[in-house]
């Protein structure tokens, strides 16, 4: 019983902490506090919900407890005095009000705190660290350990970054609201910076002995679908979500038996997720159908599209996918936008003319360590038979990623380069 109970303790924390922390930042103002409020109703839960069992609405019990336990805090006077004058009124009075009128508050209010926690979470003041940070523990539920282990980094280093995070916060008094106008605007671009590092990370991942780390791709979804929930009009939340529900869609198919890469062309195309190409193409349709087709993820989700409409890597218009780089390019200029874009040409127009726009990059400094422009010059330079040469990049590509199965695939590469038989990308 107690094993269940902690089980579905777990289930409920990872669907409700995010809603819960919300709404008690909405009341404390405070995110660090809201936290651990939060954090102080699931420990009273792990000491009663084994013997009681779980409540039939455990959301609104965690809430009712950690409000009861602001009560008590504020009562205790470890709250300043300014805040017990501003929010023990309040407070005493909401705890007075039946549990109905309560959750019927805190349902009322719900979106509007969750899309708030998004933006704090996600503020500028942070570094990009202590946001990915931030936001998968305090809307993705996740532990300080599990954040540590996505990422390979040691656990305190993960705990420093939420500590510090949420110390700046509150010594900025950042206000617990979403920005508007302009401001709304700029930070949304953020906020989907952040969930897309996220799933990048998940998808492939920088370090480690894994290509794919899923869970946080899982993580990135799940983030993207609520703020494309949360804000339904902007049509480059919907352009995230299809961008990332189409990329997810190829996970099974990215790896052979041996977890080493399988390259785009080479993969088996009926172990690619139809339900998440369908849900991608759905949310793609919905941002054009906001008008949205001139923002640079739903770019990126049309080029997505175009890949999964190929039923085989033969099939694919490579001449439309070079067009669309070519715009997002000048949407969003990018080094790593004018490799893709040169990959593109090269599939439509020949290795020759993608080598001539790779060569244009191998001196741009952002992409001096960048393991797969070495890569893809190495695979241009085997198809026009300068195998020297592209053995020469693929051992340099080797050299600079810290994934080991990437870096097994790329000597892998460089070896049969002396046999004049690389795989083509």
């Amino acid at each position: 019983m107690t094993t269940d109970a902690h089980r579905a303790i777990d289930a409920v924390w990872r669907a409700e902490s995010a809603r819960l922390i919300a709404g008690l930042a909405r009341m404390v103002r405070d995110v660090g506090l809201a936290e651990e409020l939060a954090q102080d109703a699931l420990v009273i839960a792990l000491e009663k919900w084994p013997a009681t069992g779980v409540p039939d609405n455990p959301g609104a019990w965690l809430m009712a407890t950690a409000k009861h336990r602001a009560i008590d805090r504020l009562r205790r006077g470890k709250l300043q005095q300014r805040k017990h004058e501003e929010l023990g009124h309040e407070l005493e009075r909401e705890w007075a009000d039946a549990t109905a009128k309560l959750e019927a508050r805190m349902d009322d209010d719900i979106g509007d705190d969750l899309l708030r926690l998004v933006f704090t979470a996600c503020h500028p003041l942070l570094s990009m660290d202590a946001r990915v940070a931030l936001t998968l523990r305090l809307l993705g539920g996740l532990t300080t350990d599990e954040i540590a282990r996505a990422y390979l980094v040691a656990e305190s280093t993960v705990a420093q970054r939420i500590v510090r995070a949420k110390r700046t916060l509150s010594e900025a008094q950042v206000p617990f609201e979403v920005p508007r106008g302009e401001e709304l605007h700029e930070r949304i671009g953020a906020v989907l910076g952040v969930i897309y590092l996220i799933f990048n990370e998940g998808y492939s991942a920088t370090a480690g002995d894994d290509l794919m780390r899923p869970a946080l791709c899982e993580e990135a979804l799940r983030l993207g679908r609520l703020v494309a929930e949360l804000t339904p009009a902007e049509p480059e939340a919907h352009g995230l979500v299809a961008l990332m529900e189409i990329q997810a869609s190829r996970a099974r198919a990215r790896t052979g038996s041996d977890g080493k890469p399988v390259l785009l062309p080479d993969q088996d195309r009926s172990l690619w997720d139809r339900q998440s190409i369908e849900r991608g193409f759905a949310a793609l349709a919905r941002a054009y159908a906001l008008g949205g087709a001139a923002g640079p993820y739903v770019m990126q989700g049309a080029i997505a599209a175009c890949h999964a409409r190929a039923a085989k890597a033969e099939d694919t218009d490579w001449h439309t996918i070079a067009a669309m780089y070519a715009a997002l390019a000048q949407m969003a200029p990018s080094p790593v936008v004018q490799l893709n874009r040169a990959v593109a040409v090269s599939m439509a127009s020949g290795a020759a003319a993608g080598l001539e726009l790779v060569d244009t990059l191998v001196a741009e400094p952002a992409l001096a360590q960048y393991h797969l422009l070495p890569s893809v010059r190495g695979d241009l330079l085997f198809k026009l038979g300068r195998h020297r040469e592209a053995q020469a990049e693929f051992t340099r590509a080797a050299s600079l990623t810290r994934n080991s199965r990437e870096q097994d695939f790329l000597l892998d590469r460089a070896r049969l380069c002396e046999q004049g038989n690389a795989p083509l990308e």
